[in-house]
């Protein structure tokens, strides 16, 4: 994680939230008074985000005296009521910097989680998962993290690292072999991706230079077909429409990866509160 773009997505937060100032907690709280709070897990579930959570306490605080405590890792299973950290400083910082500090922990924690259960029942197969783009603006780099903590695999971070040529790329270029050959000669170096719904575009992929195709909103039936024709020749991923109840059929067709875009655009949100100590 590049800590200056973690901080600047806690200063983005922060200014959100906070604004000119906690107005509620400046006319209730004494400036000198200073708590110890706890950051306990109201539901099960995978941890991640702890640095994100300590610097947005620190960042709130600067300046003060500040004592974080993380009980847990992130990667952690915690259950109902367990203790995953401990702040103690100026009960101003605490309390001014509880809701952003938990948006981006619950956030964080709850994509690991989900991301858990698909590595979890993709155990045994060579699957593996995949998260996209379809990640919440400004937090990407945070969710892929996430996704990481959980056991899923990052594919992509933008449009700038790997080409991916869809349908709508293919039919503007004049084909997939004509938009493959035009990415291939003006970027050499980066990796190309092909999207294909048939077995025929699969086969015209790879003979074109392919070596990585999205297998899109296929059936478990038309995967092994692309799976059999294809061989090693290219890496292959499905992707579209995956469900978790259905992901080792999937998986034991013997495509090398699941994407899966509610990794991050519909996880829910692992319960953390902040608790001061009395």
């Amino acid at each position: 994680m590049n800590p200056e773009e973690v901080q600047r997505i806690v200063e983005t937060a922060l200014t959100e939230d906070v604004g000119t100032g906690d107005v509620t907690t400046l006319a209730t709280i004494p400036a000198q008074q200073s708590d110890t709070a706890d950051l306990v897990a109201r539901a099960p579930g995978i941890v991640a985000g702890l640095f994100v959570a300590r610097a947005v306490f620190e960042t709130v605080g600067a300046g003060r005296s500040l004592e974080w405590v993380s009980h847990v890792d992130d990667g952690a299973r915690v259950a109902r009521g367990d203790l995953i950290a401990t702040v103690t400083g100026p009960t101003r910082v605490l309390l001014t910097a509880e809701r952003t500090a938990l948006n981006l922990l619950c956030r964080l924690s709850g994509v690991a989680t989900h991301t858990r259960a698909w590595a979890e029942a993709l155990a045994g197969t060579k699957a593996q998962v995949l998260d996209t783009r379809k990640t919440t603006p400004g937090l990407r780099v945070l969710e892929k993290y996430a996704v990481r903590v959980g056991g899923g695999t990052n594919k992509r971070m933008g449009l700038y690292d790997v080409a991916m040529i869809k349908d709508n790329h293919k039919l503007a270029a004049g084909g997939l072999t004509a938009a493959f050959r035009r990415v291939r000669e003006t970027f050499p170096a980066v990796p190309i991706q092909v999207e294909v719904t048939t077995v025929a575009e699969a086969v015209e992929a790879v003979e074109a230079g392919a070596d990585f195709l999205l297998l899109d909103n296929m059936s478990p039936e038309l995967l092994r077909a692309v799976v059999a024709v294809v061989g090693d020749r290219a890496e292959l991923e499905a992707t579209g429409g995956l469900t978790l109840d259905r992901v080792r059929e999937y998986a034991e067709t013997g495509v090398d990866y699941l994407s899966v875009g509610a990794l991050t655009h519909s996880s829910p949100i692992l319960d953390i509160a902040l608790d001061l100590r009395t």
